[in-house]
């Protein structure tokens, strides 16, 4: 039997050996930050150090709050920033509409990206004096990368703040100059259950009490930012191939009578979604599953749900099109040979397919 090909990095990405052996070293020498003996003083100053090296690693020159992953910081920064009101794009990951279920939706263009009229409309119909606008720098199920260096300045001529999801592309690209910023180390090649919430100004911030400054309670758990710190230190060179390689299997879907999603917006290079007419989402993965291939369908967050995908019905998509859709996502050592692999599978079920319908 083929080795297993795991083509589902947007879920999670395997741990890199550097942030294995980083974490296995900060296990060895672990006690908790806070306490004020010799064991916990050297213990903050490992966290602290993680700390600073996380921040020259994504280039970032504000406050850093470690949380136990993206969720938890997408709920700190809507729940917790001092606004007069919330705006989420209607693309955003479950968990951001979760978190603001009271917040103004933001439609996209058929492209998935935000209008920046749209947002300019919105802001003046709200009158808000302190809006805060939720706006994602990748989506987790096309790879769409929203214009944020055109809509921050919307967001901040109109006097508000603007929070990024960027769990998909931190360690990938540049971060966004947003106010608030939160990333999952899993997604990069970190452990799960570990995460950040960046913030330009905690002052924004209404505190909470405990660690952190003050502004997350808990222990804060420090093999898994060290580890974290060693996976982008680990660098993005390899999301160059990456763009090499979806580029071809793009090409290699409409050739074989396939759908790129979000073709003619930006799109990060390690994730894309493709639409397999006449069969269903389901159906592919379960197919591919059995040729030994890892994809999705949607959000990993959702996709053990039958629901449409609300990303794909943002962008128009109607219920039976948008269930034809699967995501394929690159990882650091996804390969030319994997590429192809997954391209002759996903032939031959199209080509049952068409069979069966003849």
């Amino acid at each position: 039997m083929s080795q297993r090909l795991y083509l589902d990095h947007a879920a999670t990405t395997p741990m890199l050996l550097d942030a294995r052996e980083a974490m296995r070293a900060a296990i060895a020498r672990w006690a908790n930050p806070s306490s004020p003996h010799a064991e916990g003083r050297a213990a903050r100053a490992m966290l602290e150090d993680a700390r600073r090296r996380i921040a020259t690693a994504l280039d970032w020159d504000g406050e850093i709050i470690f949380t136990g992953g993206a969720t938890e910081a997408i709920r700190i920064a809507l729940s917790r920033t001092r606004c007069d009101a919330t705006i989420v794009s209607a693309v955003e990951h479950e968990a951001v509409h979760r978190a603001a279920p009271d917040a103004f939706f933001l439609p996209v263009q058929q492209d998935g990206t935000v209008l920046a009229d749209a947002l300019t409309g919105r802001l003046g119909a709200l009158g808000a004096k302190a809006p805060l606008a939720a706006i994602q720098s990748v989506n987790n199920e096309t790879g769409v990368c929203q214009p944020l260096d055109k809509l921050r300045t919307i967001v901040r001529k109109a006097g508000g703040l603007l929070f990024a999801d960027c769990a998909q592309s931190a360690g990938k690209m540049a971060l966004p100059d947003a106010d608030l910023i939160s990333l999952s180390a899993h997604k990069f090649g970190g452990p799960p259950g570990v995460g950040a919430l960046l913030v330009r100004d905690l002052a924004v911030l209404e505190p909470s009490g405990g660690q952190e400054k003050g502004y997350r309670a808990g222990t804060e758990n420090l093999p898994g930012v060290v580890a974290m710190a060693a996976a982008l230190e680990a660098g993005r060179g390899w999301v160059d191939r990456a763009g090499d390689l979806r580029a071809h299997l793009d090409g290699a879907i409409e050739a074989a009578g396939g759908e790129v999603i979000g073709k003619r917006a930006p799109r990060l290079a390690t994730i894309s979604a493709y639409r397999m007419p006449g069969v269903a989402g389901s159906a592919q993965l379960i197919q591919l599953d059995l040729a030994g291939i890892a994809v999705s369908a949607g959000s990993a967050c959702s996709s053990g749900t039958l629901k449409t995908s609300h990303v794909l019905s943002a962008m128009g998509w109607g219920d039976k099109e948008a269930g034809e859709v699967i995501r394929v996502s690159f990882g650091p050592e996804t390969s030319r040979a994997d590429i192809y692999r997954f391209i002759e599978a996903w032939k031959r079920i199209a080509g049952d397919a068409r069979a069966r319908a003849a």
